[in-house]
């Protein structure tokens, strides 16, 4: 293997495979990492590894070749997938995490030239590459996700043209969402707003309760229906904010594809959640982002540029990074949040939205 901060890319390159075995978020924050490659080889094709689903959100990118999805607990799916990747015959590729899986997909695929970032104290892993990039130290921290993909493409000569992601989405997944919108009913004027209330982790939620107020207020100020999305591990969850008395909330959580979800997203006025997903799809689609964060750092996650804002605690611990207070699994900061703090930034979500269709 060979460590340096600088790499010169000397072989000819037909083809590349991109891994990202993160989470949803991560897969969106590397998309600007997947365009740059691309772009610094137009003539190749350019896959992407992902964990499955979450490749779905890149079936409709022109400039991704393949989507290869690996599956957690089929050992026999494993196995076929390797087949495929090896079958490929991939001259170039770019590990963009430090896990497990990435590392030994990476020595096994054949690729000529393995990519990645060198981990002091990890050399098991380090050892799966031909080339690992040793970033020199930043003497100031770069903010934003989308930079812990792209300090690593930088290192082998290859620079960014943007650091937003975006994700596209085709006319046959538009026209999916259009005929779910009419098998679920929801007809509004006025479109209608998405909500996202859940995380895989709870101490980034908000009080189910609070949502509720949330899902009324809109109704009640501006006529609008709350989509809610999730998983469909979440469903009955999302079942609490459909009561009788919210008719104007709609439980779409397991309905979706992440592919429609994207759509469903596209279509959106608006997307308020919690610091999961469902905020960096929707914000990478272009639609406006109402975002509440509280222990993770907003700074790192939250969707750029003005039509994307946040809402945080008063508390002076947020952001501290921690999964919890003491260990709990709640959060404090999130459970004093008050709704009105929220209901404030929306007004001014609203205004801003109200002003743009008046001037356009």
């Amino acid at each position: 293997m060979i460590i340096s901060a600088q790499h010169k890319i000397n072989i000819p390159v037909r083809k590349i495979l991109i891994i990202q075995l993160g989470d949803i978020g991560d897969v969106v924050w590397a998309i600007p990492a997947f365009w740059a490659v691309k772009n610094a080889f137009p003539q190749a094709e350019v896959s992407v590894l992902t964990r499955r689903p979450n490749g779905d959100l890149l079936l409709d990118d022109s400039r991704i070749g393949k989507v290869f999805q690996v599956d957690r607990q089929s050992v026999f799916k494993g196995l076929q997938l390797l087949k495929s990747i090896r079958r490929e015959k991939f001259d170039l590729l770019f590990d963009l995490r430090a896990d497990d899986r990435g590392a030994y997909i990476s020595l096994l695929s054949g690729a000529k030239m393995r990519a990645a970032l060198y981990y002091k104290g990890i050399n098991w892993r380090n050892r799966m590459f031909t080339h690992l990039a040793n970033p020199p130290e930043a003497k100031e921290r770069i903010f934003g996700a989308a930079e812990q993909s792209l300090k690593i493409i930088r290192s082998f000569g290859i620079q960014e043209t943007t650091s937003i992601p975006q994700i596209f989405v085709s006319t046959e997944t538009k026209n999916k969402v259009i005929t779910l919108l009419k098998t679920e009913n929801i007809k509004s004027e006025n479109g209608y707003v998405t909500i996202n209330p859940f995380s895989r982790w709870s101490y980034k939620e908000w009080g189910i309760d609070k949502w509720r107020q949330i899902i009324s207020f809109i109704w009640q100020r501006y006529k609008m229906p709350v989509l809610i999305l999730g998983s469909g591990e979440e469903r009955k969850r999302a079942d609490e904010l459909t009561v009788a008395d919210l008719s104007s909330a709609y439980n779409l959580a397991g309905q979706t594809t992440l592919q429609e979800m994207a759509g469903l997203l596209q279509k959106s006025k608006l997307h308020i959640g919690v610091d999961s997903a469902a905020p960096h799809i929707a914000a990478a689609v272009g639609t406006p982002t109402l975002t509440i964060y509280g222990p993770s750092d907003w700074r790192d996650w939250s969707p750029p540029g003005e039509k994307n804002q946040v809402v945080l605690p008063d508390m002076d611990c947020s952001p501290c990074r921690k999964k919890g207070c003491d260990g709990s699994g709640q959060s404090k900061c999130l459970d004093n949040l008050a709704v009105a703090k929220v209901q404030d930034a929306l007004k001014k979500m609203f205004n801003n939205l109200i002003s743009e269709k008046i001037r356009s």
